[in-house]
């Protein structure tokens, strides 16, 4: 089922909810009233950014926010719909764009304090596609303000925590050409002589979990800002993971003459740095230890359904 057949389900269903429900009213603010069930239609764009085997930051590859470049980060957008239950917990449904991307170029300042990330010269870029279904949460919303004067707070803090559901494909460049590098099994994934390594597949689930602060603009539109982290179940997000390179004759026995051809050159590329070396020493190519994830930084608008003028 594509996305946005998905989406118009899920709409028509909480358009449904929300009809069954509209004969619970209470008074929002001081000139409107809402039912129980309030539904909200967004759209939202910022930066997309991703940890993985590659690019980073100075020194020995870190674990999580003190190895994020943010030379890195590319734009995304997002459409959702949610409803919000009397300003306490939300459901909410969301198809996101964006790309993630990371380079070990990008170390050549610092080249001398990166234990070796720079001379490996791999890089990587893949599209993003994701749909999740997320709870929002609000911490400061289990008031029972509607039986008080006050109006809600403008500016509302919440929690965020689901299930999503992604696509990707990592890609190198060659020649000024960008090449898949799934299908060159560039570890050797598929190989007679690993039978451990199964080719990742690119579709995956992640779990996701973000905070983000909600402003009242009218009662018909809020702004957000929001964080979201996804961890995800690989670490082929950037195809790198193995903390060695394998024996490049494996291509030749393993794959068409024009695979091998392209495996050869995008699996290592150390030589494009320094190309009358043919002796390097062993140097280590990914770290399997640590799985890969991407993030979100986003600015939303929502129009509100379900609030009315007294």
């Amino acid at each position: 089922m594509g996305m946005g057949r998905t989406l118009f389900l899920v709409i028509g269903g909480l358009l449904l909810i929300k009809k069954t429900t509209a004969q619970s009213y209470y008074f929002y603010d001081a000139r409107h009233y809402e039912s129980s069930l309030v539904l909200e239609l967004g759209a939202g764009a910022g930066i997309m950014n991703a940890f993985t085997d590659l690019g980073g930051r100075k020194g020995a590859g870190k674990k999580f926010i003190k190895d994020l470049n943010w030379k890195n980060s590319r734009p995304c957008f997002t459409v959702y719909t949610s409803a919000l239950y009397k300003n306490r917990v939300g459901l909410r449904l969301q198809a996101s764009f964006g790309q993630v991307t990371a380079a070990d170029s990008l170390l050549k300042p610092v080249k001398e304090n990166c234990s070796g990330r720079y001379e490996r010269n791999l890089s990587f870029r893949s599209a993003i596609h994701e749909i999740m279904l997320a709870a929002e949460i609000y911490p400061f919303g289990f008031r029972n303000d509607a039986l008080t004067d006050k109006d809600p707070p403008l500016l509302a803090p919440y929690l965020l925590a689901g299930i999503g559901y992604f696509s990707f494909d990592p890609q190198a460049k060659w020649k000024g050409r960008w090449y898949s590098l799934q299908p060159l099994h560039t570890e050797g994934q598929g190989f007679a002589d690993y039978p451990d390594r199964k080719p990742y597949v690119l579709q995956q689930w992640n779990i996701t979990a973000g905070t983000g602060l909600r402003y009242e603009l009218r009662a018909w539109l809020n702004a957000r800002l929001e964080i979201m982290h996804r961890f995800l179940p690989t670490d082929y997000l950037d195809d790198v993971s193995l903390d060695h390179y394998i024996d490049p004759a494996l291509f030749l026995q393993n794959l068409s003459p024009g695979k091998a051809a392209l495996a050869l050159q995008l699996s290592d590329r150390r030589a494009g740095l320094d190309p009358g070396n043919n002796n390097r020493p062993p140097q280590q190519r990914g770290n399997p230890r640590n799985k890969d994830a991407y993030f979100t930084i986003q600015f939303h608008l929502g129009f509100l359904l379900g609030r009315a003028r007294r």
